[in-house]
Protein backbone atom coordinates (compact mmCIF):
# COMPACT_ATOMS: atom_id res chain seq x y z
CA UNK A 1 0.00 0.00 0.00
CA UNK A 2 1.36 3.42 -0.98
CA UNK A 3 1.78 5.82 1.96
CA UNK A 4 -0.31 8.99 1.89
CA UNK A 5 0.62 10.56 5.24
CA UNK A 6 3.75 12.47 6.14
CA UNK A 7 4.60 12.17 9.83
CA UNK A 8 6.55 15.08 11.32
CA UNK A 9 7.92 16.31 14.62
CA UNK A 10 7.51 20.03 15.18
CA UNK A 11 8.73 22.51 17.77
CA UNK A 12 5.85 23.22 20.15
CA UNK A 13 7.67 25.57 22.55
CA UNK A 14 11.09 27.13 22.97
CA UNK A 15 12.75 24.97 25.64
CA UNK A 16 13.74 26.55 28.93
CA UNK A 17 16.72 24.58 30.13
CA UNK A 18 16.74 20.92 29.20
CA UNK A 19 14.24 20.13 26.40
CA UNK A 20 11.15 18.22 27.50
CA UNK A 21 8.79 16.09 25.39
CA UNK A 22 6.23 18.90 25.75
CA UNK A 23 8.51 21.16 23.70
CA UNK A 24 7.74 19.00 20.65
CA UNK A 25 4.59 17.82 18.93
CA UNK A 26 3.85 15.02 16.52
CA UNK A 27 1.99 16.07 13.39
CA UNK A 28 0.56 14.51 10.26
CA UNK A 29 -0.12 16.05 6.88
CA UNK A 30 -0.57 14.70 3.35
CA UNK A 31 2.61 13.79 1.51
CA UNK A 32 3.52 16.91 -0.52
CA UNK A 33 2.58 16.98 -4.20
CA UNK A 34 5.45 17.08 -6.65
CA UNK A 35 5.76 20.22 -8.78
CA UNK A 36 7.92 21.32 -11.69
CA UNK A 37 11.63 21.42 -10.88
CA UNK A 38 11.20 19.33 -7.76
CA UNK A 39 11.77 15.84 -6.46
CA UNK A 40 9.98 14.00 -3.66
CA UNK A 41 12.30 12.35 -1.15
CA UNK A 42 11.62 9.72 1.49
CA UNK A 43 13.77 10.05 4.61
CA UNK A 44 15.83 7.00 5.50
CA UNK A 45 18.17 8.43 8.14
CA UNK A 46 17.83 11.57 10.26
CA UNK A 47 20.92 13.04 11.90
CA UNK A 48 20.66 14.22 15.52
CA UNK A 49 23.36 16.73 16.49
CA UNK A 50 24.09 18.96 19.51
CA UNK A 51 23.79 22.17 17.45
CA UNK A 52 20.04 21.54 17.20
CA UNK A 53 19.61 22.63 20.82
CA UNK A 54 20.72 26.15 19.94
CA UNK A 55 18.37 26.26 16.96
CA UNK A 56 15.44 25.80 19.36
CA UNK A 57 16.16 29.04 21.21
CA UNK A 58 14.71 32.45 20.52
CA UNK A 59 17.07 35.18 19.38
CA UNK A 60 19.72 35.55 16.69
CA UNK A 61 22.37 32.93 16.02
CA UNK A 62 24.64 31.86 13.18
CA UNK A 63 21.69 30.10 11.51
CA UNK A 64 17.93 30.74 11.52
CA UNK A 65 16.16 29.25 14.52
CA UNK A 66 13.20 26.89 14.39
CA UNK A 67 9.95 28.75 15.00
CA UNK A 68 7.01 27.45 16.99
CA UNK A 69 4.95 25.12 14.80
CA UNK A 70 7.76 24.48 12.32
CA UNK A 71 9.17 21.06 11.57
CA UNK A 72 12.47 20.54 13.34
CA UNK A 73 15.38 20.95 10.95
CA UNK A 74 18.17 18.47 10.42
CA UNK A 75 20.34 16.64 7.94
CA UNK A 76 18.90 13.56 6.28
CA UNK A 77 19.78 10.78 3.90
CA UNK A 78 16.83 10.13 1.63
CA UNK A 79 15.75 8.21 -1.44
CA UNK A 80 14.14 9.91 -4.42
CA UNK A 81 10.57 8.65 -4.84
CA UNK A 82 9.58 10.83 -7.78
CA UNK A 83 11.55 13.41 -9.74
CA UNK A 84 10.97 16.25 -12.16
CA UNK A 85 14.68 17.10 -12.11
CA UNK A 86 16.96 15.89 -14.89
CA UNK A 87 19.86 15.36 -12.46
CA UNK A 88 17.97 13.03 -10.13
CA UNK A 89 16.12 9.84 -10.91
CA UNK A 90 13.68 7.73 -8.95
CA UNK A 91 15.69 5.45 -6.67
CA UNK A 92 18.67 7.79 -6.23
CA UNK A 93 20.07 8.21 -2.72
CA UNK A 94 20.73 11.79 -1.68
CA UNK A 95 22.09 13.84 1.20
CA UNK A 96 19.40 16.40 2.03
CA UNK A 97 18.18 18.62 4.86
CA UNK A 98 14.59 17.46 5.13
CA UNK A 99 14.39 17.66 8.92
CA UNK A 100 12.35 15.58 11.32
CA UNK A 101 9.81 14.18 8.88
CA UNK A 102 9.24 11.22 6.58
CA UNK A 103 8.84 13.00 3.23
CA UNK A 104 9.91 16.32 1.75
CA UNK A 105 10.20 18.12 -1.57
CA UNK A 106 13.54 19.40 -2.85
CA UNK A 107 14.61 21.55 -5.77
CA UNK A 108 18.05 19.92 -5.71
CA UNK A 109 19.87 22.95 -4.32
CA UNK A 110 22.43 21.88 -1.72
CA UNK A 111 21.74 18.20 -2.37
CA UNK A 112 24.53 15.66 -2.86
CA UNK A 113 23.98 12.36 -4.66
CA UNK A 114 25.27 9.31 -2.79
CA UNK A 115 26.74 6.09 -4.15
CA UNK A 116 26.11 3.14 -1.79
CA UNK A 117 28.87 1.23 -3.57
CA UNK A 118 31.43 3.77 -2.35
CA UNK A 119 30.34 4.00 1.29
CA UNK A 120 27.26 3.14 3.38
CA UNK A 121 24.74 5.91 2.83
CA UNK A 122 24.45 6.58 6.58
CA UNK A 123 28.06 7.82 6.65
CA UNK A 124 26.99 10.94 4.72
CA UNK A 125 25.56 12.19 8.02
CA UNK A 126 28.58 11.24 10.10
CA UNK A 127 32.15 10.44 9.29
CA UNK A 128 31.70 11.50 5.62
CA UNK A 129 29.27 14.28 6.44
CA UNK A 130 29.02 17.44 8.49
CA UNK A 131 30.61 16.00 11.68
CA UNK A 132 33.59 14.57 9.80
CA UNK A 133 33.99 17.76 7.77
CA UNK A 134 33.90 19.76 11.02
CA UNK A 135 36.60 17.59 12.56
CA UNK A 136 38.79 17.76 9.45
CA UNK A 137 38.70 21.55 9.05
CA UNK A 138 38.67 22.39 12.73
CA UNK A 139 41.74 20.34 13.50
CA UNK A 140 43.83 20.80 10.36
CA UNK A 141 42.97 24.38 9.40
CA UNK A 142 42.58 25.92 12.86
CA UNK A 143 44.40 23.56 15.20
CA UNK A 144 47.33 23.14 12.80
CA UNK A 145 48.80 20.14 14.64
CA UNK A 146 52.48 19.30 14.25
CA UNK A 147 54.03 15.89 14.63
CA UNK A 148 55.01 15.24 18.24
CA UNK A 149 52.56 17.73 19.74
CA UNK A 150 49.91 16.82 22.29
CA UNK A 151 46.34 17.12 21.04
CA UNK A 152 43.43 16.87 23.48
CA UNK A 153 39.84 16.47 22.31
CA UNK A 154 36.69 16.50 24.43
CA UNK A 155 33.63 14.37 23.66
CA UNK A 156 36.25 12.04 22.27
CA UNK A 157 33.95 9.15 21.32
CA UNK A 158 31.42 11.38 19.59
CA UNK A 159 30.87 11.95 15.90
CA UNK A 160 33.30 14.89 15.74
CA UNK A 161 35.73 14.06 18.52
CA UNK A 162 36.47 10.53 17.35
CA UNK A 163 37.47 11.80 13.91
CA UNK A 164 39.55 14.65 15.36
CA UNK A 165 41.60 12.27 17.46
CA UNK A 166 42.24 9.81 14.66
CA UNK A 167 43.31 12.53 12.23
CA UNK A 168 45.65 13.89 14.90
CA UNK A 169 47.20 10.42 15.20
CA UNK A 170 47.62 10.31 11.42
CA UNK A 171 49.47 13.64 11.73
CA UNK A 172 51.91 12.05 14.21
CA UNK A 173 50.56 13.65 17.39
CA UNK A 174 50.11 12.31 20.88
CA UNK A 175 46.35 12.25 21.42
CA UNK A 176 44.45 12.39 24.70
CA UNK A 177 40.67 12.12 24.75
CA UNK A 178 38.16 13.25 27.34
CA UNK A 179 34.88 11.30 27.52
CA UNK A 180 32.24 10.25 30.02
CA UNK A 181 31.56 6.56 30.57
CA UNK A 182 34.59 4.32 31.00
CA UNK A 183 33.46 2.17 28.07
CA UNK A 184 33.82 5.24 25.86
CA UNK A 185 37.33 5.89 27.17
CA UNK A 186 38.25 2.27 26.55
CA UNK A 187 36.85 2.47 23.02
CA UNK A 188 38.89 5.50 21.95
CA UNK A 189 42.13 3.98 23.24
CA UNK A 190 41.66 0.33 22.24
CA UNK A 191 39.72 0.80 18.99
CA UNK A 192 40.60 4.28 17.75
CA UNK A 193 44.23 4.35 18.85
CA UNK A 194 44.24 7.37 21.19
CA UNK A 195 47.23 7.36 23.52
CA UNK A 196 45.09 8.01 26.59
CA UNK A 197 41.55 8.96 27.55
CA UNK A 198 40.30 10.56 30.76
CA UNK A 199 36.76 10.38 32.08
CA UNK A 200 35.35 13.76 33.03
CA UNK A 201 33.52 11.94 35.84
CA UNK A 202 36.66 11.30 37.88
CA UNK A 203 36.93 13.01 41.27
CA UNK A 204 39.91 15.18 40.37
CA UNK A 205 39.74 15.91 36.64
CA UNK A 206 42.46 18.63 36.58
CA UNK A 207 44.99 16.32 38.26
CA UNK A 208 44.04 13.27 36.18
CA UNK A 209 44.22 15.23 32.94
CA UNK A 210 47.52 16.78 33.97
CA UNK A 211 48.97 13.32 34.56
CA UNK A 212 47.83 12.30 31.06
CA UNK A 213 49.44 15.42 29.54
CA UNK A 214 52.88 15.69 31.20
CA UNK A 215 54.13 18.01 28.44
CA UNK A 216 51.05 20.22 28.47
CA UNK A 217 48.55 20.69 25.64
CA UNK A 218 49.41 22.14 22.23
CA UNK A 219 46.00 21.78 20.58
CA UNK A 220 42.70 21.50 22.42
CA UNK A 221 39.64 20.75 20.30
CA UNK A 222 36.72 22.09 22.31
CA UNK A 223 33.37 20.34 22.11
CA UNK A 224 32.16 20.59 25.69
CA UNK A 225 33.10 23.67 27.74
CA UNK A 226 32.21 23.77 31.44
CA UNK A 227 34.41 21.95 33.91
CA UNK A 228 36.27 20.22 31.09
CA UNK A 229 37.59 23.51 29.75
CA UNK A 230 38.40 24.61 33.30
CA UNK A 231 40.65 21.54 33.64
CA UNK A 232 42.28 22.12 30.25
CA UNK A 233 43.00 25.83 30.60
CA UNK A 234 46.01 25.70 32.96
CA UNK A 235 47.64 23.01 30.79
CA UNK A 236 47.63 24.99 27.55
CA UNK A 237 51.17 25.56 26.29
CA UNK A 238 52.69 28.70 24.86
CA UNK A 239 51.41 29.20 21.31
CA UNK A 240 48.73 26.54 21.80
CA UNK A 241 45.64 26.57 19.57
CA UNK A 242 42.02 26.03 20.66
CA UNK A 243 39.45 25.44 17.91
CA UNK A 244 36.05 25.99 19.55
CA UNK A 245 33.51 23.70 17.93
CA UNK A 246 30.88 23.37 20.66
CA UNK A 247 30.09 23.76 24.34
CA UNK A 248 27.43 21.16 25.04
CA UNK A 249 27.88 21.51 28.81
CA UNK A 250 26.27 24.96 28.58
CA UNK A 251 23.57 24.46 25.96
CA UNK A 252 20.77 24.12 28.52
CA UNK A 253 21.84 26.95 30.82
CA UNK A 254 19.04 29.34 31.75
CA UNK A 255 21.20 32.06 33.28
CA UNK A 256 24.73 33.00 34.29
CA UNK A 257 26.81 30.20 35.76
CA UNK A 258 27.40 30.11 39.51
CA UNK A 259 30.95 28.86 38.87
CA UNK A 260 33.88 31.22 39.52
CA UNK A 261 34.51 33.84 36.83
CA UNK A 262 37.38 32.47 34.74
CA UNK A 263 37.47 35.34 32.25
CA UNK A 264 40.40 37.15 33.94
CA UNK A 265 42.40 33.92 34.11
CA UNK A 266 41.56 33.08 30.51
CA UNK A 267 42.53 36.53 29.29
CA UNK A 268 45.75 36.49 31.30
CA UNK A 269 46.88 33.09 30.06
CA UNK A 270 45.86 33.93 26.49
CA UNK A 271 48.09 36.99 26.63
CA UNK A 272 51.09 35.54 28.43
CA UNK A 273 51.12 32.20 26.57
CA UNK A 274 50.00 33.69 23.23
CA UNK A 275 47.14 31.21 22.97
CA UNK A 276 44.90 31.27 19.91
CA UNK A 277 41.21 30.62 20.57
CA UNK A 278 39.09 30.44 17.44
CA UNK A 279 35.41 29.71 17.12
CA UNK A 280 34.29 28.26 13.81
CA UNK A 281 31.19 27.14 11.96
CA UNK A 282 31.51 24.59 9.19
CA UNK A 283 29.48 26.85 6.85
CA UNK A 284 32.66 28.90 6.50
CA UNK A 285 34.66 25.95 5.15
CA UNK A 286 32.57 24.59 2.29
CA UNK A 287 35.51 25.06 -0.07
CA UNK A 288 37.34 22.31 1.80
CA UNK A 289 34.66 19.67 1.25
CA UNK A 290 36.37 18.00 -1.75
CA UNK A 291 39.65 17.71 0.20
CA UNK A 292 37.78 16.35 3.22
CA UNK A 293 35.90 13.72 1.22
CA UNK A 294 39.04 12.65 -0.63
CA UNK A 295 41.28 12.32 2.43
CA UNK A 296 38.83 10.87 4.94
CA UNK A 297 37.50 8.36 2.40
CA UNK A 298 41.06 7.21 1.76
CA UNK A 299 41.79 6.89 5.48
CA UNK A 300 38.65 4.80 5.97
CA UNK A 301 39.62 2.53 3.08
CA UNK A 302 43.15 1.93 4.35
CA UNK A 303 41.97 1.37 7.93
CA UNK A 304 43.58 4.50 9.40
CA UNK A 305 40.21 5.89 10.46
CA UNK A 306 37.29 4.04 12.02
CA UNK A 307 33.78 5.15 12.85
CA UNK A 308 30.86 4.07 14.98
CA UNK A 309 27.14 4.76 14.55
CA UNK A 310 24.39 4.69 17.17
CA UNK A 311 21.13 4.04 15.32
CA UNK A 312 17.67 4.48 16.88
CA UNK A 313 14.66 3.15 14.98
CA UNK A 314 11.55 5.22 14.38
CA UNK A 315 10.86 8.93 13.99
CA UNK A 316 8.64 8.70 17.08
CA UNK A 317 11.80 8.07 19.12
CA UNK A 318 13.68 11.14 17.88
CA UNK A 319 12.83 13.32 20.88
CA UNK A 320 13.99 10.82 23.49
CA UNK A 321 17.10 10.08 21.44
CA UNK A 322 17.88 13.80 21.26
CA UNK A 323 17.49 14.10 25.01
CA UNK A 324 19.92 11.21 25.38
CA UNK A 325 22.38 12.98 23.10
CA UNK A 326 22.38 16.03 25.38
CA UNK A 327 23.01 13.73 28.35
CA UNK A 328 25.89 12.00 26.58
CA UNK A 329 24.08 8.67 26.37
CA UNK A 330 24.79 8.02 22.69
CA UNK A 331 27.85 6.02 21.71
CA UNK A 332 29.03 7.17 18.29
CA UNK A 333 27.25 9.20 15.61
CA UNK A 334 23.55 9.35 16.55
CA UNK A 335 21.07 8.59 13.76
CA UNK A 336 17.36 7.90 13.61
CA UNK A 337 16.38 5.28 11.04
CA UNK A 338 13.10 6.78 9.83
CA UNK A 339 12.40 4.13 7.18
CA UNK A 340 13.98 1.00 5.76
CA UNK A 341 17.46 1.28 4.26
CA UNK A 342 17.23 -0.71 1.01
CA UNK A 343 21.03 -0.81 0.71
CA UNK A 344 21.38 -3.03 3.78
Amino acid sequence: MVATTNHQIRLAAHPVGFPSPNDFSAAEEPIPVLGDGQMLCRTIYLSLDPYMRGRMNQGPSYAPGVQIGETMGGGTVSQVIESNLDSYQTGDFVLTANGWQEYALSDGVGVRKLDPEVAPISTALGVLGMPGHTAFCGLLDLGKPKSGETVVVSAASGAVGAVVGQIAKIQGCRVVGIAGAQKKCDYVTSELGFDACVSHRVDDLPKTLGNACPDGIDVYFENVGGKVFEAVLPLLNTFSRVPICGRIANYNDTGPSEAPNLVPKLMGLTLVRRITLRGFIIFDHTDREPDFLRDVSAWIRDGSLKYREDVVDGLENAVSAFQGLLRGENFGKLLVRVSNDPTR
